[in-house]
């Protein structure tokens, strides 16, 4: 019963992993293609967020450098806007799409978007969610395991702790796929108005700002089936007892 109800359920990940493998292989060969094509401005990506963030308004945000790659990020809390060093002083189109992207979510603090602040708000209740809905599933399933034929139901009660832990994730997942859209809309809008990028360009930028928003809907489909797996782990245990 242990090992069908905990690795036996694994199988209904397959689906999930399959499409997030796809989706980051799918980045980075955009990312790569479009990073060896400079575009036409001549600006470095560190030029273009200053710009569009100075021509929105967004006069506190600080753009700086950060090592890795695809590391690239804005943190509404402390107003900084940092570029992976692959991204910071390339003129590429895809840097200049990323950059916008990274600005794209400075806008939504200064326009007030509430579900970047929800976004904000889920971040730590998300983390520690996530950190212990795994170990309490599989405590409870233990526990199951081993008193699975007395009266208590604690194993019960706690995969079903660790089932709304876990939906956590998945409605952080589900805030942040709007707001990642919202973000690359408004990338692909300021660099147009702002003449940056050409039409053809600005193709090139919207696969690259596409392929992204990709990871974000496999990150969600795979919260969705870890949680499914979850629910099906309770239902299991609960149908066990019944019998």
């Amino acid at each position: 019963m242990f090992y069908f109800l905990y690795y036996g359920t694994m199988i209904i990940l397959i689906p999930g992993l399959i499409f997030s493998i796809v989706a980051q292989i799918l980045i980075k060969v955009r990312f790569s293609r479009y990073s060896k094509i400079d575009a036409k401005c001549g600006i470095t990506a560190a030029e273009t967020g200053r710009r569009l963030l100075s021509s929105h308004g967004c006069v506190g945000v600080t753009v700086q450098p950060i090592k890795g790659d695809l590391t690239d990020n804005y943190n509404p809390k402390t107003d900084v806007l940092s570029l992976s060093e692959s991204v910071f002083d390339s003129s590429s189109i895809a840097a200049l799409g990323v950059a916008a992207h990274e600005c794209g979510h400075a806008c939504q603090k200064y326009d007030g978007s509430l579900l970047l602040k929800l976004r904000s708000i889920l971040v730590p209740i998300t983390n520690i969610g996530s950190r212990l809905a795994v170990p309490l599933a599989v405590i409870g399933v233990i526990i199951e395991f081993i008193i699975g034929g007395t009266e208590t139901n604690a194993g019960t009660v706690i995969i079903a702790i660790a089932c709304c832990l876990y939906s956590l994730s998945t409605i952080f997942a589900l805030v942040t796929l709007p707001v990642e859209f919202n973000a690359s809309h408004r990338a692909l809008r300021m660099l147009k108005e702002q003449n940056i990028l050409d039409r053809g360009e600005l193709i090139g930028a919207k696969r690259v700002l596409s392929a992204a928003a990709m990871t974000y809907v496999a990150s969600l489909v795979i919260s969705f089936l870890y949680l499914l797996r979850f629910l099906v782990i309770l239902g299991s245990v609960r149908g066990n007892r019944k019998k």
